[in-house]
């Protein structure tokens, strides 16, 4: 089968296109003919190995010292089911689901385990937005809902709401009964306003000063604001949601634990099927919407992965594996 192989940490180039073998299904597994996968902001801090220095070893640790020890990438996938272990109870061949895999779906043939991020795809959409739904909506889901704890009637603000993250974080704070603001590119502001967000700002433009007090949850998806920066925008309880951090967001969180008040709170997202089947209610209702930049081959993705390092990605990059299933 053709895959997507990372042997070695660095740039996009170390990526190549390799000929594996197809995968087999243990008792409890099911195997996933890939549809579409995509690149995910995920996908390349791992290929580059960007994390920061308190994570340095043990991240190292636990993906592989020299290369990824799984070297086969993606996360996101969306296909078919077309074979199952003998112990596997809740699928069959010729299902359609969709998932976030810890890695492997940069490829024809996919193994994951039945209890795992796997679901029924939703109803009504391609294979390609499908695929395009898990990493940022899962993301979103548990910063806002578990992390942040919003509640019905609070002001949230997304900081990068055009991304995977941010584009699924505007939809659903608006779902959780939450009013939306959101700070993106200035080309992105129609986009972020058509998804929920009542007021869009020019991240160029936007100085957190002059909304002194008014956001009960500030939720950063770009990890381009730093507590200090807008600390004064928040309401006097407010929470300030970290998803990418380091020793200084740490430092934040212990510090604003102390004491009541305005709150800095890191986190690691995380989510399984019940989330996915979740996620494809709302999916399926038209409440939540895939977002997607581009689709290009498998062949591409080192073009992809460069789009995403330059950090103007809107939505989700999604790659096609095979046919796919048209909308």
């Amino acid at each position: 089968m053709r895959a997507v192989t990372c042997r070695r940490y660095g740039p996009p180039d170390v990526l190549r296109i390799e000929d594996l073998p197809r995968p087999v299904p243990a008792a409890r597994e099911l195997r996933v003919r890939v549809a579409a996968t995509t690149v995910t902001s995920g996908d390349a801090r791992i290929r580059g190995f960007r994390c920061p220095a308190i994570f340095w070893l043990p991240m190292r640790l636990v993906l592989g010292l020299r290369g990824p020890r799984r070297p086969v990438t993606g996360m996101e996938f969306a296909g078919v089911v077309d074979a199952v272990g003998d112990a596997v109870t809740r699928f069959s061949p010729g299902d359609r689901v969709f998932g976030l895999a810890a890695a492997g779906a940069h490829a024809e043939w996919l193994v994951v385990a039945e209890d795992s991020a796997v679901a029924p795809a939703p109803a009504g959409l391609s294979d390609f937005e499908a695929a395009a739904l898990p990493f940022g909506g899962l993301s979103a889901l548990i910063f806002l809902r578990d992390v942040a704890k919003v509640k019905q009637g609070e002001r949230v603000l997304v900081i990068g709401a055009a991304g995977a993250v941010g584009a699924s974080a505007v939809q659903l704070a608006r779902h959780l009964g939450a009013e939306v603001a959101a700070v993106c590119g200035a080309g992105n502001i129609n986009l972020v306003r058509s998804l929920g967000a009542t007021v869009a700002h020019d991240r160029a433009a936007w100085d957190s000063g002059q909304e002194e007090g008014r956001y009960d949850v500030i939720l950063d998806a770009a990890g381009a604001a730093g507590p200090a920066s807008v600390r004064r925008a928040l309401a006097p309880r407010g929470r300030h949601v970290l998803l990418s951090f380091g020793v200084a967001g740490m430092a934040w969180m212990m510090l604003t634990a102390l004491w009541p008040g305005r709150r800095v709170i890191c986190g690691f997202a995380g989510g399984g099927a019940a989330d996915l089947r979740f996620l494809r209610d709302l999916a399926e209702a038209g409440t939540l919407l895939p977002v997607i930049d581009r689709v290009l081959p498998l062949e591409a993705v080192v073009e992809a992965h460069r789009h995403v390092d330059s950090g103007r990605k809107r939505g989700a990059l999604v790659l096609t594996v095979g046919a796919g299933r048209p909308a």
